[in-house]
């Protein structure tokens, strides 16, 4: 039987959390915390929806990395938006970073409209779900 005991998940690379976790991975589970754009120095990255979802997604990848996954292990991804027409306009350029990113596979996604996000310059925040295989999975220290 699998231990399911969750695991927090928090990458060195990322700001260190405070009251929350990067991730979470109880089985091959990864559950990804949401993203926003803040950079290493704590800070929304500048320029607008496709250089946040850049940050935003890198963040989740970064984690995902951390426990051995790989962008084709996410099962569902979740966007929050605080303008949605904005993202629309900009499909085209976040749908090629994406694709630099995590090359041509697209999990379950879901893109959700919000008034706000806990940073108030941030325009998107980006949070999921990956399984990863044991032969890749890396179980942090508990």
């Amino acid at each position: 039987m699998t231990d399911l005991t969750p695991i927090p998940v928090n990458p060195a690379a990322l700001p260190a959390p405070s009251g929350y976790s990067h991730g979470t991975l109880s089985g091959n589970t990864l559950y990804l915390g949401g993203q926003t754009a803040l950079d290493a120095d704590m800070r929304i990255v500048p320029g607008g929806i496709v250089e946040q979802f850049r940050q935003a997604f890198g963040n989740v990848l970064t984690t995902l990395r951390e426990a051995g996954g790989v962008p084709e292990d996410l099962v569902s991804i979740t966007l929050y938006l605080t303008d949605i027409p904005d993202y629309q306009a900009h499909g085209r350029e976040i749908g090629r970073a994406w694709r630099e990113l995590a090359g041509p596979v697209y999990p379950a996604m879901a893109g959700i409209g919000t008034t706000g996000l806990w940073q108030p310059e941030a325009l998107i925040e980006i949070l999921g779900v990956a399984v990863i295989p044991d032969e890749r999975l890396v179980a942090p220290s508990r």
